[in-house]
């Protein structure tokens, strides 16, 4: 595989990442929590994949093979970390709407006995 092709794949793996983090966050968005966990593991895992790719140049570069530098290889590594930051901030999001939804919930049940209690 030629540095195109392998550059390429890290722009791939990252941009599956960044979709399946924003997919999951939909998902909480309605609830759907069960699915935000596989969502965010599919997530983790492409990162995985583009950050092993990532790891495999910068070894062969500390062993003396040096890599060539391009535009395109800049914007996988540029890809790469914006999907990573992206990630995290989304796994952050959706741990407050866990909260937000739970709370919610218990407010509408406190609603309903204080309205019960009021009509008996």
């Amino acid at each position: 595989m030629n540095l195109e092709e392998i550059v390429m794949n890290i722009i791939i793996y990252s941009g599956e990442a960044k979709a399946f983090a924003y997919e999951a966050l939909s998902k909480a968005k309605n609830g759907e929590f069960d699915e935000v966990e596989v969502l965010m593991e599919k997530a983790n895992d492409a990162i995985g994949k583009a950050h092993d790719i990532q790891t495999s140049l910068l070894q062969k570069e500390a062993s003396g093979d040096k890599t060539e530098v391009s535009i395109l290889f800049v914007h996988a590594q540029d890809h790469l970390m914006t999907s990573m930051s992206e990630k995290n901030l989304i796994n952050e999001i959706i741990e407050l709407t866990k909260t937000v939804k739970l709370l919610s919930n218990k407010a509408e049940v406190n609603d309903s006995l204080i309205k019960e209690i009021a009509t008996n």
